[in-house]
């Protein structure tokens, strides 16, 4: 027996923050980092809070946020004691704010206060998940959370709030998107429910990020590519992930590459991989590929068209095709490649990949990218 649970409100549109104004004598913490504040985007959510509630802001989330700032999130809430929970900024203030949550309440320091999280980029989907990521920065790990309590009770997606943001955090986000739906199509937890989710996701992806990335402007572009990327978060709360989250994971603990980078290079591959060795996944990627109008999209055709309708949107977004390409070199990870091999079969995004791979599989998917 398989649960199909969607327990997260969504609020979409230009005016979707309005829904912050429906607050009355709360006490608001908005977890979020230094940019948001001094850029001025966090004047977006605190124009709608009105004068019956207090707030503060914990700003000090860093990128690839680690169990040190989770602590520190942690006293800030035990300190303040809020009802409400804001996680607002991208895929670092989003995991950080659940993560914060979850420890405050697991060490009965503050009581369970309702999470919003409000993203500003279109890539993690983390609003309507369960899952958050963890950096161990003395192990040069990430640590993916799973757990009930990690679900935020409300998503808002506004959309003016990605009209800012770079091209080239654009493409590693949108691509992050792409992989989310690609590796919840194939999940061995997969079900017709997370199925339509995840091809909705790659429909919009393959035809709004090539604009949204060369427009910013394009706001019909962005808004489908923020809906995008919640659906494709929706698919993978259902069926989870698979092989390119577990070497992404490891990859990016060690050698701090933009997660959304790592999953575009090893993407076309980890696709191949499937596609060799596992006869559902093949047959699944097919059908996703005639989905989407591909021709002739039968079988391993079926999955070389997906490939290269894949590195076709890679190439217009000018990102890397390899690791090189990305910046690294054979000498940067040769000291990893063991650890980053083993740790991805450790990785709990691993266990729904249609085929179960081994050290070595891992090893040359790596190495054969560089």
């Amino acid at each position: 027996m398989k649960q199909i649970k969607f327990s997260t409100e969504i609020y979409m549109g230009s005016d979707a923050l309005s829904f912050l104004g429906t607050f009355e004598n709360e006490r608001i913490c908005i977890v979020t980092d230094k940019f948001m504040v001094e850029s001025g985007m966090i004047d977006y959510v605190i124009s709608e809070i009105n004068d019956s509630n207090a707030y503060e802001a914990f700003m000090d989330i860093v990128p690839d946020p680690t169990i040190e700032n989770v602590v520190s999130g942690v006293e800030k809430l035990a300190e303040f004691k809020p009802t409400q929970i804001i996680g607002f900024g991208g895929g670092s203030a989003i995991d950080a704010s659940k993560a914060i949550k979850l420890m405050g309440v697991e060490l009965g320091l503050i009581e369970a206060a309702k999470l919003i999280i409000i993203p500003t980029t279109s890539g993690t989907g983390s609003e309507v998940t369960n899952f958050s990521v963890i950096t161990n920065k003395k192990e040069n790990l990430k640590y993916p959370l799973v757990d009930d309590r990690l679900q935020p009770e409300v998503a808002i997606l506004d959309p003016r709030l990605v009209k800012s943001v770079p091209p080239v955090i654009t493409a590693d986000t949108g691509m992050d998107v792409l992989t989310h739906a690609l590796e919840a199509y194939v999940s061995t937890e997969a079900t017709v429910f997370s199925d339509a989710l995840a091809e909705k996701a790659v429909e919009l992806i393959f035809n709004y990020l090539e604009r949204a990335y060369k427009n910013g402007e394009d706001m019909e572009a962005r808004e489908q590519v923020h809906y995008a990327s919640c659906l494709a978060g929706l698919a993978f709360n259902q069926a989870s992930l698979g092989l390119c989250h577990g070497i992404a994971h490891t990859i990016g603990g060690k050698l701090h590459l933009a997660h959304g980078r790592i999953n575009g290079v090893l993407l076309p591959s980890i696709v191949q991989y499937n596609g060799n060795e596992s006869q559902r996944a093949l047959e699944r990627y097919a059908l996703l590929a005639k989905k989407q109008g591909l021709s002739n999209s039968r079988g391993k055709m079926g999955v070389r068209n997906l490939i290269n309708e894949i590195t076709s949107l890679r190439s217009k977004l000018n990102m890397p095709s390899n690791f090189i390409e990305a910046g690294l070199t054979k000498e940067d990870v040769a000291p990893f490649i063991s650890q980053i091999s083993e740790q991805a079969l450790l990785d709990p995004t691993t266990k729904t990949n249609p085929k179960a791979p081994t050290v070595e599989d891992v090893r040359k998917i790596v190495t054969n990218l560089f």
